[in-house]
């Protein structure tokens, strides 16, 4: 099998940010980091997706300093001497490598039940002590608490400057603590930071404007949103163009450089009468560069779905209609989960011509951290 990989090789510049290629590895929860801390095993596996040839590695989810913000067991975390130095092994293993990196920082408010680490007794928190509609977990969070939690975010952003990040991603996506405020569904507030769209985005566009006061000009900073919740596939934020417009551009002006618009499959358009997804919505309304993802080089659904022979599973990955998508200059990046944490050579085989020797994604793939 051939195919036109062109657009996925050529160089991207922005700001600082130079990438030898349009290819990113997705965060992916791995679980593997004891006590919080990403050690030799995490470096290893960053590493070999970066001699894979991948362009930009984004981390896993990594906590940052803020007592609630971990809801996962052995999740590491972006604060602490010993995360840190661990964080810094990976990003001077990635760009032996010729790779760059991103930590992406994350706070996963309501997402976090009782009895989690680090401490137990932490509730979660998130604008309205809602883990959906409906649905309460945890506590409201204070003015003072939403300072703390947009100071811990600056933190964490110039402590990623200085280890040698290429820039940060801010998950601001899948119903976490950000999402959280974005979406009616989440935020019952009656302030500022609850009601009108620009009141829910108060609080992303504070995390932003602090990180970039840390950070300077020209350091890249991402941010990850999406439509869907982990609590409602079917939700939105926009239901038109000019309702995305109306939520993108303070988030420009604020000071996000690059939007890694998620979606579950990227080949689905975002409005009727387009075919446009939801990155390239994104791109022709800001102008910004766009990262599209959404099982790119599966064949099963994002959540469920039986898994394809080898061959299927090349010959069906929508490798052709993402080419097709970014000749046509919809988005500029492209991540890629699930098939990179199978097989770390996935993009160097394809880029030879050896697709037919890429292991396909099985879920027992999850379980080991390689």
């Amino acid at each position: 099998m051939t195919m036109n990989l062109g657009p996925l090789f050529q160089p991207f510049e922005d700001k600082s940010l130079k990438l030898r290629n349009r290819v990113a590895m997705a965060p992916m929860t791995r679980n593997f980091s004891p006590g919080n801390v990403p050690g030799e095993n995490v470096v290893d596996y960053y590493r070999r997706r970066a001699e894979g040839g991948v362009g930009l590695l984004i981390t896993e989810g990594t906590t940052v300093n803020h007592k609630a913000a971990n809801g996962y067991p052995d999740v590491p975390a972006f604060h602490g001497d010993k995360a840190l130095a661990g964080w810094k092994n990976v990003v001077d293993a990635v760009h032996e490598a010729g790779g760059a990196i991103f930590p992406q920082l994350w706070h996963v408010g309501a997402i976090r039940k009782e009895g989690m680490e680090p401490d137990g007794s932490v509730p979660g928190y998130s604008p309205s002590g809602l883990y959906a509609p409906g649905k309460a977990n945890g506590k409201a969070m204070t003015k003072d608490d939403i300072a703390e939690v947009v100071l811990a975010f600056a933190d964490a952003a110039q402590d990623a400057k200085a280890l040698g990040f290429d820039g940060v991603e801010i998950h601001g996506a899948h119903g976490y603590i950000i999402d959280q405020f974005f979406w009616e569904g989440t935020n019952q507030r009656d302030d500022e930071y609850g009601g009108s769209m620009a009141n829910r985005q108060r609080f992303a566009i504070e995390i932003i404007e602090a990180i970039r006061q840390r950070v300077g000009p020209e350091y890249p900073i991402m941010l990850r949103f999406s439509q869907w919740k982990m609590q409602a596939f079917d939700a939105k934020l926009a239901n038109t163009p000019a309702e995305l417009e109306a939520f993108l551009m303070p988030l420009v002006e604020a000071g996000v450089d690059i939007f890694h618009a998620s979606t579950r499959r990227f080949w689905e358009p975002e409005f009727e009468g387009s075919n446009l997804n939801l990155a390239g919505w994104t791109q022709k309304i800001t102008g910004k560069p766009t990262m599209s993802v959404g099982s790119v080089g599966l064949t099963e659904d994002f959540i469920s779905g039986t898994f394809a022979s080898k061959k299927e599973a090349v010959e069906q990955s929508g490798i052709d209609e993402l080419v097709e998508r970014m000749n046509n200059q919809e988005f500029d990046l492209v991540a890629v989960g699930r098939a990179l944490l199978q097989d770390p050579e996935w993009l160097v085989k394809l880029k030879d011509g050896r697709g037919d020797s890429i292991e396909p994604f099985a879920k027992k793939s999850l379980a080991k951290l390689y």
